[in-house]
């Protein structure tokens, strides 16, 4: 297991700059409340109990779980408040998973929002070539919140139809009457063992805000091969479209993209420290080099078979 906090020093300063402002404005500043859509917003009461931040932060964290499998009997409900199994959205196609929780005030929206404009300049279709399966780690918000997601991020998208491919989940109902809560101070229910389980399962790790009803926890999606086998992990909250379309292509073995995409991806090379690919100099010089040696074998052979038909055609003559 590799855990992205600790490899790439660049990209650790990175993170724990990026973590700092996230659990400052959830923890020591007076919170803004997320309630339904973005931008549906209203102000909730300043921290009135102290928090020891490094606390939070050591609780937070993404580790790699590279070549885990996630756990596709786990239930949930979708947009329309039916019960599915995760392992309802594989089986021919790669898939995105993006845990969030939708009433978050700041960086599951910018998350969400760094997708939309990956998938734009994409070159793949949701539906089509891929699945996104999004699901809150909230068991208190339901298919209602699921909906206007979906119907605020299609919006944005600009494509309507990605909405059979792109898919908001919530947890099984909670139960009726007085709440139940867990020992964190979370909304007890059915579906808290799914969250908790797909969560464990990519190595992704919040922390809930009891009082402020809000989750602390690190930006990234997951790119998962069609039996729900973990590829490769992107970081933060931009995601670059070349990198997400390789992600898919080597995490479908080669089922989606072009002819061009898969010899790009030769000259390519996933880091997981990074969660990008790179150029690799000498697989470019290997496949420069052996095209170069090609045409040359080709021309010497040409020029070779030149040379005999001019010397039978001045045999001839003579």
């Amino acid at each position: 297991m590799i855990s992205h906090s600790s490899t790439h020093p660049l990209r650790r300063r990175a993170l724990r700059a990026l973590g700092g402002v996230v659990l400052a404005a959830a923890l020591c500043a007076p919170a803004v409340h997320a309630q339904g859509m973005m931008g549906d917003q209203n102000p909730a009461p300043a921290r009135k109990t102290p928090v020891d931040i490094n606390k939070v932060r050591a609780a937070v964290g993404f580790d790699q779980k590279l070549g885990g499998d996630v756990p596709l009997d786990v239930e949930f409900r979708d947009e329309t408040g039916a019960v599915v199994k995760l392992g309802d959205y594989f089986g021919d196609k790669p898939v995105i998973l993006t845990p969030v929780y939708y009433g978050c005030p700041m960086l599951c929206t910018q998350v969400l929002n760094g997708l939309v404009s990956s998938m734009r300049a994409l070159g793949l279709e949701a539906g089509k070539d891929f699945q996104i399966v999004s699901y809150t780690i909230n068991p208190a918000e339901g298919p209602e919140l699921a909906v206007e997601k979906k119907a605020k991020y299609l919006h944005s998208l600009g494509k309507p139809e990605a909405g059979v491919g792109w898919h908001f989940l919530s947890a099984l109902p909670l139960p009726k009457g007085e709440q139940l809560l867990a020992e964190n101070g979370e909304a007890l229910g059915p579906g808290s063992e799914s969250i908790h389980r797909l969560a464990d399962s990519i190595g992704f790790r919040y922390w809930y805000d009891r009082e402020l009803g809000h989750y602390a926890h690190e930006p990234g999606i997951v790119v998962l091969t069609p039996k729900g086998r973990i590829s490769k992990y992107l970081f933060g909250i931009e995601f670059d479209a070349r990198t997400l379309k390789f992600a898919l292509i080597e995490a479908s073995s080669g089922k989606v993209g072009t002819v061009v995409d898969q010899l790009l991806m030769l000259c390519f090379h996933y880091d997981p420290t990074t969660g990008k690919y790179g150029l690799v100099l000498t697989t470019v010089l290997q496949i420069t080099g052996g095209a170069f040696l090609v045409v040359l074998v080709g021309f010497i052979v040409l020029q070779v078979r030149r040379d005999h038909r001019k010397a039978r055609l001045q045999a001839g003559a003579a």
